[in-house]
């Protein structure tokens, strides 16, 4: 589809503090699809790995999610979905496309999950659908921007 025509809805939400954040990402894994691509941004300590700590809840991971700023990817298997939980902190927008990341949201070569990509804005591509959550600081605690890019149901 032209990404030009593709459907486009936003909202807004107050978050008062990280456990509010967390409780978001909990919803998002209990509720949203395999094939489903999270566009994450913020500045530093806006919550975006706060965020994919309540994805990981919601799709019942035990194991502790932290930020991969250093080792780029990292995998988690063992929820209801996979959950590829990706940052590009480190990189150049001209390093991206080496690493073949849409083999992550088409499926190719990994099951189908939930892929949850920091920093997305380094990103010189796009998957064809996506929430894209832009977490910034406000005075009462934190506002999350919610973008839904594509053909999406009702998820959160």
């Amino acid at each position: 589809m032209n990404p030009d025509v593709r459907k486009h809805k936003k909202s807004e939400l107050w978050l008062a503090d990280a456990e509010a954040t967390r409780s978001l990402g909990k919803r998002l894994g209990e509720r949203c699809p395999a094939g489903t691509v999270i566009l994450l941004e913020g500045d530093l300590g806006a919550g975006k790995t706060t965020l994919v700590q309540g994805i990981g809840e919601g799709l019942g991971l035990d194991e502790a999610i932290v930020s991969p700023t250093f080792t780029l990817i990292v995998e988690y298997l063992d929820g209801r979905l996979p959950l590829y939980h990706l940052d590009l902190y480190r990189l150049e927008p001209k390093d991206i496309p080496s690493l073949n990341l849409e083999s992550y949201w088409e499926g190719i070569e990994v099951e189908p999950g939930i892929v949850a990509i920091e920093w997305s804005a380094r990103l010189p591509y796009l998957p064809p659908d996506y929430l894209r959550i832009a977490l910034t600081h406000c005075d009462r605690g934190r506002s999350a921007t919610i973008e839904k890019v594509g053909d999406w149901q009702e998820v959160i």
